[in-house]
């Protein structure tokens, strides 16, 4: 394999290569947006980051209020100490406007981003600002340090909250809510028939699981491989709706590849991206160059799933549980250890759905419950969110093809966001190497 390749008429983006599925018809179907964004009708009025920053502006007022309300019964009762703190009022010797200053900031910043719902930080702004210089003046001014200890206590946790006020609205409500905005006016557009789908939903050519070795045989061995089979039982009826709903999302994300967060990239050139999807999280996508046929691809990543362990030393097996229709299947999945051991082997059941199109093979999958496979004591029971693989033919040179991993997981056990994401982009890394080395394997013994 080169250092490095060229991607060349495929590099670019998805969009240059629509001209694959142009014999297909183009038209949109809101049902596949809605299953990835849910009906715009959905939208929150208020953001769950939000209302935690509402929540502790709140905790502000209240924590300020009790710290000045037990510094009132430290000497004197607490009658005795409102009239001199309140009534007889002095800017050297009361803490009552510190209390003050905390309900100015409550009542500013709930009427700005509960109340009004503002999306901008300037509200924030002068709170800090005038809580900042008052508290300075008051410190400098003041005979409150030569008091008690609440000289110093009150005047630093109100100096300190009201700027971590500032630092949560701007880094997490504001950013956030941002984010969100995006992904909800893509999913208005994809519903609306602006999103430009390059994946339109066709029908499915069947029958793409069963390895080329079963065609061989008596109509009685198609039978038993699977061949020509058809959901009849509500459970099996459910599992194809799991997996037409996980391939509508797989292709809405290969549509908003615009979206797409570059994440890393690796020497032979793949690059990993991430999307961050309502109701799913973050979404992972790595997306490689192949020096190979997308059928060979095709055959070894889509159509023998339960041969992969043979060489992809990311996953330590996998077993076909059950054989739904001719497009759809149950796995039962287990992976390595990642992260040099720190995230211990996981195991999945995912329903799969194949369908294929003139130029481009989808396999597209999500978590499910199965019976044969219930969870157990030896591995931690991982949960995944719509993904899959993707290969894409190139008109012009069959022997490359784009090859594309779309992966959202939640691996379950108590590990931390950023190790986990960390261990994913190494592991998808990992995975294209191996599928290389297969790949040049296979050719090789041709």
């Amino acid at each position: 394999m080169p250092g490095r390749v060229d991607y060349g008429e495929l590099g670019g983006s998805l969009p240059a290569i629509a001209s694959l599925n142009a014999s297909y018809s183009t038209t949109v179907s809101a049902t596949s947006a809605r299953y990835l964004f849910g009906p715009p009708a959905n939208k929150r009025a208020i953001s769950d980051v939000r209302r935690t920053f509402c929540l502790f502006v709140t905790f502000d007022l209240l924590f300020i209020a009790l710290l000045w309300i037990i510094e009132l019964n430290i000497s004197n009762s607490i009658w005795d100490s409102l009239e001199r703190e309140v009534v007889q009022y002095d800017f050297k010797l009361s803490f009552f406007d510190i209390f003050l200053l905390a309900f100015f900031r409550f009542l500013c910043l709930q009427l700005g981003y509960a109340a009004l719902r503002l999306r901008h930080w300037w509200v924030v702004a002068i709170t800090t600002l005038v809580t900042s210089s008052f508290l300075v003046a008051k410190v400098i001014l003041s005979n409150l340090l030569s008091q008690n200890a609440f000289g110093y206590v009150l005047p630093i946790t109100s100096f300190v909250v009201a700027w971590l006020e500032t630092w949560f609205l701007d880094f997490k409500v504001l950013t956030v809510e941002a984010e969100e905005e995006r992904a909800f006016l893509a999913a208005v557009n994809a519903a609306s028939g602006h999103a430009p789908m390059i994946y339109p939903r066709a029908v499915s050519e069947g029958q793409f699981y069963s390895p080329p070795e079963s065609l061989a045989g008596s109509e009685d061995d198609l039978d038993e491989e699977g061949l020509c089979r058809r959901a009849v039982s509500p459970q099996e009826k459910e599992l194809v709706k799991q997996g037409k709903e996980a391939m509508a999302v797989v292709e809405q994300i290969l549509a908003q590849e615009e979206n797409w967060k570059f994440e890393k990239n690796n020497d032979v050139g793949d690059s990993v991206y991430t999307l961050e999807i309502p109701f799913h999280g973050k979404t992972f996508i790595l997306k490689a160059l192949m020096q190979c046929p997308a059928e060979l691809v095709y055959q070894e990543v889509i159509l023998q799933p339960e041969k992969m362990a043979q060489w992809n030393k990311t996953i330590s097996g996998c077993q076909i549980l059950q054989r739904v229709d001719d497009n759809t299947l149950v796995s039962y999945d287990v992976s390595a250890g990642a992260a040099g051991g720190v995230v211990s082997a996981r195991d999945f059941v995912n329903v799969r759905r194949v369908e294929r199109k003139r130029d481009c093979y989808i396999s597209a999958g999500m978590a499910t419950v199965h019976d044969a496979k219930p969870p157990h004591g030896r591995y931690v029971r991982g949960e995944n969110g719509p993904g899959g693989f993707v290969v894409l033919k190139s008109s012009s040179n069959p022997s490359v093809c784009i090859f594309i991993w779309v992966l959202n997981t939640d691996l379950k056990g108590r590990l931390p966001r950023y190790l986990i994401h960390q261990s994913l982009a190494a592991t998808m890394f990992e995975f294209m190497s191996h599928l290389r080395q297969r790949m040049s394997d296979l050719r090789s013994s041709r």
